[in-house]
C-alpha cells in the first residue's frame, strides 16, 4: 500500500468538539515472515472550555463497495438487488478511551491500529465512480449520559493499491481517421472528405503520469471547429442473471480550438485525475476500466469520433 493522502476535519459542538488527523501506510511484518500489514494512523483531538463526562470513546473502520444500476438497466436485472449488496472489505472498531472524564482545554490521543481485512477480501483502491463507488471512512465516536448528545465525527481516508512489480511495456498506437475507418455511420458519402493521422504514446498506462500523444488534421474539405480528448469510465455491475455495462465521461479537455493548419502538430496531454480514476479493476461482481475518446468536430456539426480502450496501472 502506498501512502494515502490526510484528511482532516473539525466540528464543533456547544460543550466540546473532535478533530481527526488520519494517514495510511505499511509497515513491514517481523523479519522473515514476508507479511506486510496495512496500518492506520492518526490523532483525535478532544476540545472543550469545561470538563466533558464521557461513557467511552471508539474508532471504527469501513470500507464498502457499492455498487448500482444505471435508469435503463433498472428492470431488466430485477435480481441485481437481491443478490449484490454493498460489499463490506473491512468493518473493526476499537475502544480508544474507557469511560471517564477530560479536562478542559485540548486532549490529544494518538492512535495505530492494522487494517484487517474480511474474509478474502481486498482493500482495492479508493475510486469514486457512478455506478461502481469504493470508499473508506473513519468514525470517532463519544458515547456521553442520557441528558447530553454523543459527539460522532467521520472522515474519508485515501487507499492506493500496491505497485505492480516490474516494468510497465508501452504500447504505443498510431491510428488514421478518414470517412472510411468510421462505423456507425449511415449517409458515408454525405460526409466530408478528411484525413487525421497521430498516435498515442502508450494505451498501458502509469495512472500517476499523464497521457501522451499528437494528432495531425493532414486534410479536410470541412472546417474543423474542435479537437476534444474525452476520458471515459466503464463500469459493468453483474451478477449471475447477467451484467449491465455503463460508460460515463469523467473529463473533457479541448486541446484545438478552430481551424486548425494542416500538418501541425498537435499534442495530446492529459493527466488522470485523482478519485475518478483507479487501476483498471476487475472482480466477481465488478469491473472499472476506462477509454480515451479523440473528438473532431467539423463544420456542419459533423462528429468524428475514435475510442481507444486505456489499462491503467499504478508503479
Amino acid at each position: 500500500m502506498a501512502r494515502s493522502g490526510c484528511a482532516v476535519g473539525t466540528v464543533s459542538w456547544p460543550i466540546s468538539s473532535l478533530s481527526m488527523v488520519n494517514t495510511l501506510y505499511t509497515a513491514a511484518g517481523r523479519p522473515g515472515k514476508g507479511v506486510h500489514v496495512e496500518m492506520l494512523s492518526g490523532v483525535v483531538v478532544i476540545s472543550g472550555k469545561d470538563p466533558v463526562q464521557h461513557q467511552g470513546l471508539s474508532l471504527t473502520v469501513e470500507g464498502t463497495v457499492n455498487l448500482q444500476l444505471s435508469a435503463k438497466s433498472v428492470g431488466v436485472f430485477e435480481a441485481f438487488y437481491n443478490s449484490v449488496k454493498p460489499i463490506q472489505i473491512i468493518n473493526s472498531t476499537i475502544e480508544m478511551v474507557k469511560p471517564g472524564k477530560f479536562p478542559s482545554g485540548k486532549t490529544e490521543i494518538p492512535f495505530e491500529f492494522p487494517l484487517h481485512v474480511k474474509g478474502n477480501k481486498v482493500l482495492y483502491e479508493t475510486y469514486h465512480g457512478v455506478f461502481v463507488n469504493i470508499q473508506y471512512t473513519l468514525r470517532c465516536d463519544m458515547k456521553r449520559s442520557l441528558l447530553a448528545k454523543d459527539l460522532t465525527k467521520t472522515c474519508e481516508f485515501i487507499v492506493h493499491s500496491a505497485p505492480q512489480k516490474g516494468k510497465l511495456t508501452p504500447s504505443p498506437v498510431d491510428f488514421a481517421i478518414t470517412p472510411e475507418t468510421l462505423q456507425n455511420v449511415k449517409e458515408r458519402a454525405l460526409l466530408p472528405k478528411f484525413l487525421v493521422r497521430g498516435h498515442l504514446n502508450s494505451t498501458n498506462c502509469v495512472i500517476t503520469q499523464p497521457l501522451t500523444g499528437e494528432l495531425v488534421v493532414e486534410s479536410s474539405e470541412a472546417a474543423v471547429r474542435s479537437i476534444e480528448l474525452q476520458l471515459v469510465r466503464v463500469e459493468t455491475c453483474g451478477c449471475a442473471e447477467g451484467y449491465a455495462r455503463d460508460a460515463t465521461e469523467i473529463q473533457n479537455i479541448q486541446i484545438a480550438d478552430g481551424d486548425v493548419c494542416r500538418g501541425l502538430s498537435v499534442p495530446i496531454y492529459m493527466v488522470f485525475p485523482r478519485l475518478f480514476t483507479c487501476p483498471t479493476l476487475e472482480t466477481t461482481n465488478f469491473k472499472v476500466e476506462f477509454e480515451v475518446n479523440v473528438v473532431v468536430l467539423l463544420q456542419g456539426d459533423h462528429l468524428i469520433t475514435e475510442n481507444f480502450p486505456l489499462k491503467l496501472c499504478r508503479m
